[in-house]
């Protein structure tokens, strides 16, 4: 079974473009069975792009999924078209009565701000909370992540002094978990950031498991060992050219960037550049979906049966 998504929404031509397999509400209304119910609180600017690209990963899979979009407020935005936001889109506080099987909160441009900066910065840690009482297993990437670990656990966020950009080698960790079940033992996962956490302070916390590293990205994935939470600091959802794209906007905007790491051929910006992690994102977005959501989940979707959830209690 494919995911569900809008009848109209644009990723839904691009996605069937591709060969993936997407259904229309149209077609989902014939599907005898409980739907698994995802939402994504999309923070990025570009948000039609990002739609696309987290779709692509979480279409590779048996299970039907309902996806919700979710945005926390309902300022304009400077990249996206109004239409597509009252059309797609739901605040939080229009929603945070529901319950879902997954979540899923992306990264945001705000590397070089201080969270009690972050204009949202009270809201989204109303939605950290509300995540852990009303979802069966929530996926924080880069910014998220990191704005979750330190909302969750007080763990501190550092910053480079020049920009995380490029494709890197990782290690699979735990080979065994089932997150990383498939992996490679070395695989590539793009990156695009400033902030870093130190493996150390991952380390002080017994709730919390590293699963994949990189020599030069630093922890790339870590999961609590309930599967309520799994902290993704790379873009493994990221397309071929996404480094480009922001290689070239950040020049044009003056900031002082350097060549993304492993990724233009010679180190040529204008040469080709080819996906070489999108075997890895795609089985990362099925095990989550999975082992920490499917296998899990209640089937009466509620508040009082997510928290009693017991990860031992598999379907099977």
């Amino acid at each position: 079974m494919p995911i569900k998504i809008p009848n109209e929404l644009p990723a839904l031509t691009i996605l069937d473009q591709e060969n993936i397999f997407v259904m229309s509400e149209r077609r989902a209304v014939d599907q005898d069975i409980r739907p698994m119910q995802v939402a994504i609180l999309n923070l990025m600017p570009n948000k039609i792009e990002t739609e696309v690209q987290i779709l692509r990963m979480l279409a590779n899979t048996p299970l039907q999924i309902n996806i919700e979009f979710i945005r926390i407020h309902a300022n304009e935005s400077r990249n996206t078209p109004q239409a597509h936001l009252d059309n797609f889109y739901r605040l939080f506080d229009d929603i945070k009565h529901k319950q879902y099987d997954g979540l899923i909160i992306t990264g945001a441009p705000l590397a070089l701000l201080d969270y009690q900066q972050v204009t949202f910065w009270d809201k989204i840690c109303q939605v950290f909370d509300w995540a852990e009482k009303n979802v069966t297993s929530t996926m924080f990437s880069c910014w998220g992540a990191h704005a979750a670990l330190y909302h969750h656990y007080g763990l501190k966020r550092h910053l480079r002094t020049q920009k995380l950009s490029g494709v890197y080698r990782h290690r699979c960790l735990q080979p065994n978990a089932e997150l990383t079940r498939g992996f490679d033992e070395t695989f590539n996962v793009p990156h695009s950031r400033f902030g870093y956490i130190d493996k150390s302070d991952y380390l002080s916390l017994k709730h919390i498991e590293i699963l994949a590293e990189s020599e030069q990205a630093g922890v790339y994935l870590a999961a609590s060992k309930d599967k309520r939470q799994v902290y993704l600091t790379g873009h493994p959802e990221y397309d071929a050219t996404t480094l480009s794209e922001e290689y070239f906007r950040d020049i044009a905007a003056g900031a002082p960037v350097a060549i993304p790491d492993n990724y233009f051929t010679n180190d040529q910006p204008d040469s080709a550049t080819a996906n070489t992690w999108r075997s890895h994102g795609s089985l990362l977005f099925t095990n989550w979906l999975n082992y920490y959501v499917y296998q899990i989940t209640p089937y009466q979707l509620d508040a009082d049966h997510i928290n009693a959830i017991n990860p031992g209690d598999a379907r099977g």
